[in-house]
């Protein structure tokens, strides 16, 4: 399974920082040729994507229980 369909599907938040650090960590070890550094760009981009999508949700059901009090 792609590391996209996983965010799609129900992977945490939490999870989601992990994965991103660990893309962080592998980009920062400066000795990855430049089509893989690339690709763990792309993957922090969309782990990103997915952290921001998370957060609003949870952002937008605070609100909504804040409401119906």
């Amino acid at each position: 399974m792609s590391d996209k369909n996983r965010m799609n599907e129900e992977m945490s938040l939490e999870e989601a920082f992990e994965e991103l650090d660990s893309v962080i960590e592998q980009m920062e070890k400066n000795a990855l040729p430049l089509e893989e550094t690339f690709n763990l760009y792309k993957k922090g981009v969309h782990l990103v994507e997915f952290c921001n999508k998370k957060i609003e949700k949870v952002e937008c059901d605070i609100k909504k229980v804040i409401e119906n009090e």
